[in-house]
């Protein structure tokens, strides 16, 4: 209970500190704090499954608002990211109020002090084995799948959100959507969202569909002054999950192949420095000197904005202008890129006319594979 309160009140101060200031003074103390509440939180969840002494009325709150807090917050934040601080604000606002109030509820009237739950409060066994296995059962059959469907369900939100329905999670994997735009004087552009690992299938599947007359718009960041120290790959994420790397599978040999991207030296130096702290993982793995290097990276203010601008905002900015120098020459344009860029190259080719006429969906990763058939044995 003293944990919960002193977090909820200097989470308080902090969020409106950073709301109303701008000022981010207490972030320190306040994950220290929060360490604190999380190990007591799960120190009394685990007493309330081993005796019912423990008021499950008063603490259950106590112990999911952290949980429910961070399940709900994944759709505020989908939806109202750009009021983060608000949001956290009133979340902070919800933890004071419902830690005073369990407070209050627990005190007998007209006694304050310490401790704060008086004694009469905790009653029954030291020990009950119905209470146990009530608790075990009801997280295991109830609070835990129910936390697992909404955290799936968050996430698929999320990726059809975030990619204007280029992308689709289903409970058998992931999803694409190859959409095809014309235009009034006969021209086309088919946008294949691509994604950097996947199935084999998916890269072959795709590769079959382009016309032998298409003008194929490819993505793929140059690296001509050898700014990039850490090159970028996929291959140990490829590996791990079982699946094939884009630039080994994706390799058309039909149409007119033009490179569509930007060099690195358009990056900002910051975004560069990142790639290179996040590429090191990638390549080597995670060991303890890169993780030190990663954490110990501090990134400068609204760096979000400058990472997002160089990584989205110009490749797809340099792609519609080279779309507009190709169009005189080619009926067919394909772009395969990757399924972030997709909304934003959509409504970037609505404007110069084209609307959309077809779509098709292909599977990029299975969760579940279909077991082949077992060979029969030769007799």
């Amino acid at each position: 209970m003293v944990a919960f309160l002193v977090n909820a009140v200097i989470s308080l101060a902090d969020d409106s500190l950073i709301l109303f200031k701008q000022v981010h003074a207490l972030s320190n103390l306040r994950f220290l704090v929060g360490l604190v509440d999380f190990l007591a939180t799960i120190l009394v969840y685990g007493l309330m499954a081993l005796t019912p002494v423990v008021p499950k009325r008063f603490f259950l709150p106590l112990t999911l608002m952290g949980p429910v807090s961070m399940l709900l917050g994944m759709f505020f934040l989908i939806y109202f990211y750009a009021q983060l601080s608000l949001i956290s604000w009133l979340t902070s606002c919800l933890q004071v109020v419902l830690g005073f109030g369990i407070l209050f509820l627990l005190r007998e009237p007209g006694q304050f002090g310490w401790p704060l739950v008086p004694i009469s409060r905790l009653t029954g066994r030291g020990f009950s084995w119905r209470n146990l296995i009530l608790f075990v059962a009801a997280n295991v059959v109830g609070l835990l799948p129910a936390a697992a469907l909404f955290l799936f369900m968050g996430i698929g939100v999320a990726v059809h959100h975030f990619t204007g329905g280029f992308m689709t999670l289903h409970p058998s994997g992931f999803t694409v959507q190859e959409r095809t735009y014309v235009r009034d004087d006969g021209k086309t552009i088919q946008l294949f969202p691509m994604a950097h690992v996947a199935e084999s299938d998916f890269y072959r599947d795709i590769l079959q569909t382009f016309p032998t007359n298409a003008t194929i718009l490819m993505e793929g960041v140059t690296d001509e002054q050898n700014l990039l120290t850490n090159k970028i790959s996929y291959k140990r994420m490829a590996n791990s999950l079982g699946l094939a790397e884009q630039h080994e599978k994706f390799l058309p040999t039909r149409g007119k192949i033009v490179r569509a991207d930007i060099d690195v030296d358009q990056f900002s130096t910051d975004t560069i420095a990142l790639l290179n702290e996040v590429m090191l993982i990638h390549t080597q793995g995670i060991n303890p000197t890169n993780m030190q290097a990663l954490l110990q990276y501090s990134p400068p203010p609204n760096f979000d904005k400058e990472l997002l601008s160089d990584l989205l905002l110009k490749r797809n900015q340099h792609l519609v202008e080279e779309i507009q120098d190709q169009l005189p020459q080619t009926k067919f344009i394909v772009v395969p890129w990757g399924v972030a860029h997709m909304p934003g190259i959509a409504k970037a080719i609505q404007k110069l006319g084209f609307r959309l006429e077809t779509t098709e969906d292909y599977t990029v990763i299975r969760f579940f594979h279909p077991r082949k058939p077992a060979a029969k044995a030769a007799t």
